[in-house]
């Protein structure tokens, strides 16, 4: 073998091995990509038994009949043919309907037609006539125009519900007068019966359901939560409404303690809430008799430690409603929309919870004044507010939904939010007097060992511009005196050495409320 023969050779063999190299990387290639189909597979069969089922939302829920005749008629009625032209007595409207149809061009499909004119055409069609079979009336129907679909609700709403009608009475031939047919020849249209729904699933998805499954068709509304099988889109079961979970950890849901014996001096301000919010939930037929309608809101205003957020809660014990407490700064969310979300979700909670009070703390970190700001922050703050604003629009008063908002600035809220029909009735909390002083005093020390010689009166005199916080301060720190004393009661100067430190810890910048 000569050198060129063995050069040549080695030649074709290093371009075999390459080719061979390039075949190597071709298979792992795909063998890689095999694995990672495996791999994804195995996941979606691992989600398919954690979940039994896709979820979707009701669209619409439409009747049948609509859905799959009344396009191919308008579409018909748009290209001239014509459908029928017969009047019968029975049926009021087959005047109206002859007209509107003879007042086309008239173009007939001799396949079905043949053999006599329109009239008698309309003949075979009408339910005292010669019997026709289910699937020649339908081709006569969708002839010519089977691949046209139109939108019925535009060009033929004003007659929408009579058309219907008189479809109906073509289509809805006796099952009875039909033969039976086997196999695979089975109408499976004919089995079709009552409503269709429209559906959107989980994985973006929208699916014409013409059999629903193992729902009631009236137990469907559009935008419920539903269980959808995977392969048929079934409908198997009704899910529970979805909502955001920071909206369902706003339940309360022990019942609070309060009770308006341990609110002091403010007889006139429960009085007054008890009207608004208790009495439509409890004795809704007094209002109902003198024909009135209760108040959808209250606003509690008044300084910082007057009771505001202490009469809700005392008002939601003596109901048996379900209290949903947000706070305000906590409807004010970094992302555009969300504040907005989580008060939208909370009225449907409270709608779906009814009876409920709705308990809105510190509504000025969103109920503010509206300004022109070009900073975002300040418009999804603004953005909220309308959501807001929307919402207690949305309901009722005769709803059993109540809403109380406080605030300690109620000068700086937006009038748009304070306006009759929204907070109906505005309470003020003022500054305890000197009889509701001393009564709040009685009641924060109501359960402490107190020394018979003390005055309460006394002490509410020494009180002057304390509200009803700090007065629970000077109980509490009148205690800790006596416990450092080592003392079994607390005696009038404990008292008075309170006093004087709350006194020192007061700021007089809590006096900025007019």
């Amino acid at each position: 073998m000569s050198t060129e023969d063995i050069v040549r050779a080695t030649r074709l063999l290093d371009n075999e091995v390459r080719v061979l190299k390039d075949e190597l990387q071709r298979n792992n290639l795909e063998l890689e990509n095999v694995k990672d189909k495996i791999k994804e597979n195995q996941e979606k069969i691992k989600l398919n038994k954690q979940l039994p089922y896709l979820v979707g939302n009701i669209v619409e829920v439409l009747p049948h009949l609509v859905v799959e005749v009344l396009p191919h008629l308008i579409s018909a009625l748009n290209e001239h043919v014509q459908i029928t032209t017969w009047t019968n007595p029975d049926y009021p409207l087959g005047d109206r309907y002859s007209t509107l149809a003879s007042s086309r061009p008239r173009r007939q499909c001799p396949q079905y037609w043949s053999g006599g004119s329109g009239g008698q055409a309309g003949a075979a069609c009408c339910p005292g006539g010669p019997k026709a079979a289910r699937t020649d009336i339908f081709k006569v129907i969708v002839c010519q125009v089977a691949d046209k679909y139109v939108d019925f609700r535009c060009i033929f709403t004003w007659k929408s519900t009579n058309v219907i009608y008189q479809l109906f009475q073509i289509l809805e031939m006796n099952p009875e007068d039909e033969a039976e047919e086997d196999g695979a020849n089975i109408d499976l249209d004919s089995q079709r019966k009552g409503k269709c729904v429209v559906l959107k699933t989980s994985t973006r998805q929208t699916i014409f359901l013409p059999v629903i499954g193992l729902v009631d068709p009236d137990n469907l509304k559009p935008g419920d939560l539903v269980g959808v099988n995977k392969d048929s889109y079934l409908i198997l079961d009704t899910l529970p409404s979805e909502y955001d979970s920071r909206v369902k950890a706003m339940e309360v849901d022990e019942k609070p303690t309060e009770d308006y014996n341990d609110i002091g001096g403010l007889e006139k301000e429960i009085q007054e809430l008890v009207e608004a919010i208790v009495l439509p939930m409890t004795h809704k037929e007094q209002f109902q008799k003198l024909g009135i309608r209760p108040p959808k809101g209250v606003l509690l205003y008044g300084p910082p430690g007057t009771g505001k957020t202490l009469m809700a809660r005392a008002c939601a014990a003596q109901t048996n409603a379900t209290f949903l407490k947000l706070a305000g700064p906590q409807l004010v969310q970094m992302f555009i929309g969300d504040g907005a979300k989580l008060v939208r979700d909370a009225f449907e909670l409270a709608k779906e919870k009814a009876p409920c009070i709705i308990f809105i703390d510190e509504i000025d970190a969103i109920g503010t004044k509206r300004f022109d700001s070009e900073v975002s922050g300040d418009r999804e703050v603004q953005r909220t507010m309308l959501e807001l604003l929307n919402q207690l629009d949305g309901f009722s008063s005769d709803e059993r939904i109540k809403v109380i908002a406080a605030t300690n600035r109620a000068d700086i809220l937006d009038p748009a939010l304070l306006r009759s029909g929204r907070l109906d009735r505005k309470i003020e909390f003022p500054h305890p007097t000197e009889e509701a002083r001393a009564r709040i005093l009685q009641i924060h020390s109501r359960k402490m060992n107190v020394h018979p010689d003390v005055n309460f009166e006394e002490l509410a005199r020494s009180t002057d511009d304390f509200n009803g916080a700090q007065l629970k301060a000077v109980c509490v720190e009148a205690g800790m005196l006596a416990l450092r004393r080592d003392a079994t009661e607390v005696i009038h100067e404990d008292f008075n050495e309170g006093i004087i430190q709350v006194q020192a810890k007061k700021k007089s910048s809590l006096n900025y409320y007019a």
